[in-house]
């Protein structure tokens, strides 16, 4: 199980002190908060991707990540979202496959179609093509970070003529992807056609939402052929936020909530946290709301909290880092308990060259394609022995 913090790099005026930081102590900040979590045992720290205002996270993810990496030994870079809809599949992976390069194999990606509609003719692309350019973009960039010399012809962009993606990815084996939707079950079945991750980010919907995307995307992995329901790779958002008293971390937080661009406006506090997974209070409750989350998604591989959202400080989000690494242990420990053995742990770089030089040894061996580098299963193959 993997546990880590994703940041959607928001730049919100503190409303206990009416200051707003500057781009540059936001994205400063932004470093330091990844090194803290590295230092308090985390193992992911994710970055999403945004190019209006309010944020400051990057339009380039590597950039950042990459900073991150040059300070970091441990930390797995993610994305907490790449737009896989208005950027070119080419640039994908190039910058991600040199980004591997340089954290030495500590990189994956999340892909989404983000968070405000403007962004596709800023980068011309048409919001009504969502689903159809997330698709079509992501057929083609696995297929670049597997093959070479491709020949490519589709509808969104140029066509590619014996085309070779470089660098080519470390040791031979891609970032590991995961899908991430709140909303959309188009992309609940393309992770599972693929027998990629999918990633519900848990935020600003109830629990029987998130039911009902998990469940699809492993009942559709299962239909591919790439192993059973409880073996699909799925990952949790979740924002949290903590004190010794469950009473001070409300009446702390409650401002930040109250004037969040996320938040305010709507339900209660109060309501919010009983109707989503928004947990305020003691470190006791949030490792019982963390550990619930089983009841109706099953054991899964990596749960990620968002922690500098709504103007907190810099120094309160690192308290709550502090707190975070307390319950650390806890949390590995519960989540271990009872685990079946069939499930399987997160990707990693490590892992995945394990299963790729596995699986080219089966192909010496039994003259035979080699099968996917994490699943065991093409998904073309597992689509056509379900058909």
């Amino acid at each position: 199980m993997q546990f880590g913090v994703f940041t959607v790099g928001d730049v919100t005026t503190d409303p206990t002190t009416g200051r707003t930081p500057s781009e540059h102590e936001r994205i400063k900040n932004t470093v330091e908060i990844a090194r803290k979590a590295e230092e308090i045992g985390l193992d992911v720290f994710a970055t999403g991707e945004h190019h209006n205002p309010p944020f400051a996270a990057p339009g380039n993810p590597p950039v950042l990540l990459a900073a991150i990496a040059a300070q970091t030994k441990r930390l797995i870079l993610s994305t907490a979202t790449t737009l896989i809809t208005t950027n070119d599949p080419v640039r994908l992976a190039e910058d991600y496959s040199y980004l591997q390069h340089l954290a030495d194999g500590r990189v994956d990606l999340m892909l989404g179609r983000g968070n405000t509609g403007p962004v596709y003719p800023w980068f011309g692309r048409d919001i009504r093509d969502g689903i159809e350019l997330a698709v079509e973009n992501y057929a083609l960039l696995h297929r670049l970070w597997r093959e070479e010399g491709i020949n490519w012809e589709g509808k969104h962009r140029t066509p590619l003529n014996s085309f070779t993606s470089v660098p080519r990815p470390l040791d031979g084996v891609p970032p590991f992807v995961w899908h991430g939707s709140i909303r959309s079950p188009e992309i609940a079945e393309q992770a599972a056609y693929y027998g990629d991750g999918f990633f519900h980010n848990h935020i600003f919907w109830p629990a029987s939402h998130t039911k009902r995307m998990v469940s699809l995307y492993r009942r559709r992995y299962a239909h591919y052929g790439h192993g059973t329901e409880e073996q699909a790779i799925v990952g949790l958002g979740g924002q949290i936020f903590m004190a010794e008293k469950s009473q001070d971390a409300i009446n702390a937080f409650r401002p930040y909530f109250d004037n969040a661009p996320v938040y305010g406006g709507g339900p209660s506090l109060e309501d919010f946290m009983r109707e989503t997974p928004l947990t305020v209070g003691s470190p006791q409750q949030v490792i019982e709301r963390t550990l619930s989350f089983r009841d109706y998604v099953g054991d899964y591989q990596r749960q990620l909290f968002l922690l500098d959202h709504a103007g907190l400080p810099l120094k309160t989000v690192l308290q709550q880092l502090d707190l975070l690494g307390e319950i650390l242990p806890t949390l590995r420990a519960e989540f271990a308990k009872d685990r079946p053995a069939t499930v399987p742990d997160a990707p990693n770089h490590d892992n995945l060259v394990i299963a790729a030089r596995a699986a080219g040894l089966e192909e010496m061996t039994n003259n035979t394609p080699a099968t996917d580098h994490w699943t065991g299963t093409r998904a073309e193959e597992g689509n056509r022995s379900h058909a």
